[in-house]
């Protein structure tokens, strides 16, 4: 006898469906099988004779007590910003990065195109805004709507430096917010969550309509400092200026609750500044100035200048972001650091060993630890 009909039985849920991968919902498949045959269990399975399903979708029986994980279900890709950190990103999780194809055409346009199916993937894509910031923006709206058109079952936009980060509010009239709207472009082009290594202010965090996680680089730099075996009596932590207390602060507690410095400033204009004066004592101290990025090292290099004259012993000089736009490795040259360490987030353009300075990168295995 055949009877068409919703599969049921009684040790089982009333619907036997289909399981979308973008639907939680199931969906009830009308299926047609004959019941004069006898039906056996396999593997704790209903096994059915001539049994076929209307639906493109695969039968999925909801075992509960199921052990059986999918592999290969998470794929790491990597743009053109910075290769180096994603294949230390992979490396750590001890994943192969995924294929891609990125180029661009001969009127600048860029052109993405995955080499591996990502369907029901859960997908990461490791894309800085280092320089060119606008190209690698692009980039990787680009790569994030290959991914949503590839059907992946959720994306994760990695941004080790999210570059926009300083339009975060309006200073003066008739300025535009950029840093929302670069979070509502990334939001539409269809990512389900961003990480990030130190936004420029916590606010930004709120600009994304979607899961935001934020990374400290606080740890590697700790690291480092703890590795120089400086006596906390000799040591003292300097903000470049008054936003980054905070976070000096944060280091400083960190630091055998060392003393405090600030660095009052005014600025001039976009990447101009003029160091005013030191609130603290740093004499006959070894200074570290910590900050979220360098630039073009106008405020650190006219921080570390400062502290010279007030008496500091050393300066070393601790960021997250090393952007060293021009002419910032002129300035860190110049011979006022005993060293520089700069987190991974970002490709170093030139290699700065120059003069008494000395430039430390590293610190890639921090976005290794999200997942």
């Amino acid at each position: 006898m055949v009877v068409s009909s919703l599969f049921t039985t009684p040790a089982a849920p009333p619907l036997l469906a289909c399981k979308s991968r973008f639907n939680r919902a199931p969906l009830p498949v009308h299926m047609r099988f004959d019941i004069s045959k006898s039906s056996q269990l396999s593997n704790g399975r209903l096994s059915l004779p001539g049994f076929s399903c209307t639906h493109q979708e695969s039968i999925v029986a909801v075992n509960p007590n199921s052990t059986v994980k999918p592999e290969g279900r998470v794929k790491i890709f990597s743009g053109s910003a910075n290769l180096l950190l994603a294949q230390e990103i992979a490396s750590y999780m001890g994943m192969e990065l995924g294929k891609i194809n990125i180029k661009r055409f001969a009127d600048g346009e860029v052109y993405v195109q995955l080499q591996e199916s990502v369907r029901g993937c859960h997908v990461f894509l490791v894309q800085p805004t280092c320089p060119p910031a606008n190209e690698n923006l692009m980039e990787l709206l680009i790569m994030i709507d290959a991914c949503r058109r590839a059907s992946a079952r959720s994306i994760t936009a990695i941004i080790p430096y999210f570059g926009y980060g300083r339009a975060d509010r309006k200073t003066k009239e008739r300025e535009s917010i950029a840093a929302k709207l670069v979070a509502n472009l990334i939001t539409e082009a269809g990512a389900n969550r961003v990480v990030s290594i130190d936004f420029h202010s916590g606010q930004a965090i709120g600009y994304f309509d979607i899961s935001v996680d934020q990374v400290y680089g606080q740890p590697v730099i700790l690291d480092y400092l703890v590795s120089k075996s400086i006596p906390s009596k000799d040591l003292v932590v300097v903000s470049p200026d008054v936003g980054g207390v905070a976070r000096a602060r944060g280091f400083a507690k960190r630091l055998s609750d060392a003393p405090l410095a600030i660095v009052d400033k005014r600025r001039q204009g976009h990447n101009i500044s003029e160091v005013m004066n030191l609130i603290g004592d740093v004499k006959g101290k070894v200074a570290v100035l910590v900050d979220d990025m360098i630039d073009t090292a106008g405020t650190i290099t006219n921080a570390a200048a400062l502290l010279q004259r007030e008496g500091a012993n050393a300066v070393y000089a601790c960021c997250t972001h090393a952007v060293f736009s021009p002419p910032a490795i002129e300035r860190l040259s110049s011979g006022v650091f005993q060293e520089l360490r700069p987190s991974g987030t970002y490709i170093l353009m030139a290699l700065l060993v120059v003069c008494s300075s000395k430039v430390m990168a590293g610190g890639g295995i921090l976005m290794g630890l999200v997942n």
